[in-house]
């Protein structure tokens, strides 16, 4: 099992320490052995981290950042909501995060939820129907665009007349795609069609359902199942002296045996930077042979 981290809150930090601090748990990150770093894709804070008002910044922007502050990482968005940037525009973004990474970015990618915040900022968000259609367009148009067809992609709601894309990403034959959600019917049935991984969001007694329904979708789409990197979003609370790693590393175990094989973790007191270096030296290690 590898252990990722998605910095979900910048409340630990503000003002001009913002830009030095990110960039300092970042490096703390990576040579812990994270082997995944990633930040939400949204504008205003959620609810159960703060309120709107608390501090939140623009995913892609960070991510960039995150590059330079970082060398082995995977980055990626978790997940990018599709409503918010134009599938052309977005296939870019995340090729430059790939070429300005060395090769490290992944597209996390989702139908969105956050309604308030697309209101207050002015971005169109359609109904649910209607955003999982542009989310298999916009999957279809960020594989063309990285395959190098410069051929018009005519969609029902997206239309490009020349989808360039230059430089090419560095990883081929393509920056990895990570689809977050665990709707039965169109998110896993798309994540079996085009993705690399999956995210399934909180784990919970649903979990061993929600793989079943995976894996049967899988089967129907003649998908190897085995080849999707299925991970989950965990709070990691070792405690304030690591008291809690051998009980966090026993219920990371039993996500393993399920089949998941990347925990994307909310750090407890990341910003302290302590927690990275107890989860280096006890989490990681011990959760890497499971």
């Amino acid at each position: 099992m590898r252990i990722g981290v998605s910095i979900a809150d910048f409340s630990g930090t503000s003002g001009p320490r913002l830009g030095s601090d990110l960039a300092s748990v970042g490096r703390a990150l990576d040579d812990a052995g994270f082997d995944m770093i990633g930040v939400m894709d949204h504008f205003f804070q959620i609810a159960g981290i703060g309120p709107p008002e608390q501090n939140m910044l623009e995913a892609y922007t960070t991510l960039g950042y995150l590059a330079a502050s970082t060398s082995r990482a995977r980055l990626l968005a978790v997940v990018t909501g599709v409503p918010y940037r134009h599938p052309g525009v977005l296939a870019k973004i995340v090729t430059t995060l790939d070429v300005l990474s060395g090769g490290r970015a992944w597209l996390g990618i989702g139908a969105a939820w956050y309604e308030q915040e697309a209101r207050a900022l002015g971005i169109p968000f359609p109904p649910l129907a209607q955003r999982f259609g542009q989310l298999e367009e916009t999957l279809r148009i960020c594989l063309q665009m990285w395959a190098g067809d410069e051929a018009p992609f005519r969609g029902e709601y997206f239309q490009l007349g020349r989808p360039l894309n230059q430089p090419r990403a560095i990883t081929r034959p393509h920056p990895p795609i990570m689809i977050g959600g665990a709707g039965e019917r169109k998110t896993l049935r798309l994540v079996a069609r085009y993705a690399q991984a999956c995210n399934l969001f909180f784990p919970g007694p649903q979990l061993p359902h929600k793989l079943d329904v995976l894996h049967a979708h899988c089967e129907t789409l003649g998908r190897d199942y085995n080849e999707i990197e299925k991970s989950v979003l965990f709070h990691l609370d070792v405690g304030e002296r690591g008291e809690r790693a051998a009980e966090v590393v026993d219920e990371l175990g039993k996500l393993a045996e399920l089949g998941i094989g990347t925990a994307i973790c909310n750090v407890a007191r990341i910003w302290d930077r302590k927690p990275i270096d107890i989860i280096g030296s006890k989490i990681i290690p011990a959760v890497a042979a499971l």
